[in-house]
């Protein structure tokens, strides 16, 4: 029970709340005075505990397990399938829009968002990472290759992804420390140079969250991949861009990137997502048959990166989803396709998201032309890339017809890094 104030009616979000009651997304957390971690939502400026709900036979129709809220990850109850988390999610509207359910529903099993500490909300045994914006494959490509022949032969032909590192994907508002790191030789055949990264780099991007388990061998259909899909996490794909530009020939990333990532605490389920499907660009030349789909697979979803200190906080991106070049159904086609299997809580992070304006691009190297095009900051500095001290937040939301689906924040505040032993 909450240590605050119960209100005497149940508060209904404000219509700029990520959290209406057409979202309903699912996350873990604990409070101060009860550090158990367990399943809960978000509706408004609070955080509904589900194993109360559960306690109070609020679930009893649908036969749970019953120590399946109070677990320290969401794996068991996204494993109990689509029909009965959905069914979760149908219930709790059901409740929210009773009043007459409020005395024992809100009173009990609400907890106001400011007591709640909110946790890594899966346990995460593989992450891949992909690079499915054709934006910034092509602003990348530009900016270190022939800007003409910017996307490789291979690029429109597959999602092209690397197996990343899960320990280090952190919950929202975590710190993370400027990593040290190899960066390339002042002089040609020089010695490398060695120290804290000089390039620290965001990346604005959002992940899936696999809800249904195969077999090693196995393949998904892109017809079917949807129903693998459980829901949506905003993603900052930390990258230290000196020494991922020493390392990544000839197997690609490592330590410019395995030091951190940053999840944001609440998944979005598909469901509360799917007013907001939309067409994703022409995809020419044509893709091979097993990468071929049909219908809206894209998402309408609003992102906005800020970079925040003590003296400023300032928008440095706005993006959408809409703009990935491969969608998720294809990611997971692809990924499988060699009998790859997957786990329940594997997570698949889309890569960078940029627009086709400057104000859309996804990173700092992309924003600032690699430095070359210094940010203004509101203090009067400038970044090139990110300094100790910011906090990068991202925000994401979906919006159409009075409806209102968000995902929170991802951020993250950059510690200087310790010294050498």
């Amino acid at each position: 029970m909450s240590a605050s104030p119960v209100p005497e009616t149940i508060p209904r979000p404000a219509a700029s709340s990520d959290f209406s009651i057409h979202n309903i997304p699912f996350g873990i957390f604990s409070t101060n005075s009860d550090p158990r971690l367990r399943a809960c939502t978000a509706y408004g400026d609070y955080v509904i505990d589900l194993q109360v709900m559960h306690n109070l036979a609020f679930f009893k129709e649908l036969d749970f397990p019953v120590d399946v809220f109070s677990q320290s990850t969401l794996n068991d109850f996204i494993a109990l399938g689509k029909e009965k988390t959905s069914a979760v999610r149908r219930r709790i509207q059901e409740l929210l829009k009773d009043e007459r359910a409020f005395g024992l529903f809100f009173n009990y099993c609400a907890v106001p968002m400011e007591e709640a500490n909110l946790h890594l909300p899966i346990f995460i045994r593989d992450y891949t990472d992909f690079y499915s914006s054709i934006e910034h494959a092509t602003n990348v490509g530009s900016l270190f290759r022939d800007p003409k022949n910017a996307l490789l032969p291979n690029w429109k032909r597959m999602p092209i992804g690397y197996h990343g590192r899960s320990s280090s994907i952190v919950v929202s508002g975590t710190p993370i420390k400027r990593p040290y790191g190899q960066s390339r030789p002042l002089e040609e055949g020089g010695e490398p140079q060695f120290g804290p990264s000089k390039l620290l780099d965001f990346e604005l991007e959002m992940g899936f969250v696999i809800g249904k388990a195969t077999k090693l061998g196995q393949r998904i259909p892109i017809a079917q991949a949807e129903d693998y899909i459980f829901g949506m996490v905003l993603f900052n794909d930390w990258s230290a861009r000196d020494i991922q530009a020493w390392e990544y020939v000839p197997l690609g990333p490592f330590l410019g990137k395995n030091f951190a990532s940053t999840m944001s605490p609440w998944i979005v389920t598909m469901e509360a997502l799917e007013p907001f499907r939309v067409d994703g660009p022409v995809q020419e030349p044509a893709v091979l048959p097993y990468l071929q789909f049909s219908g809206r697979k894209n998402y309408d979803i609003h992102l906005e990166v800020i970079i925040k200190t003590d003296d400023f906080k300032a928008t440095v991106c706005n993006s959408n989803f809409k703009y990935m070049y491969w969608n998720m159904p294809q990611q997971l086609a692809h990924h499988t396709i060699n009998g790859c299997n997957v786990n329940i809580g594997d997570l698949y992070a889309s890569g960078t998201i940029s627009g086709k304006t400057k104000t859309s691009y996804g990173s700092m190297l992309e924003l600032s032309w690699r430095g070359s095009q210094p940010l203004p900051m509101p203090d009067g500095s400038e970044r090139k890339f990110i300094h100790d001290g910011d906090t990068v937040i991202m925000h994401g939301y979906a919006e159409k017809d009075g409806i209102r689906v968000g995902f929170g924040e991802a951020s993250g505040k950059i510690l200087a890094a310790d010294p050498m032993a």
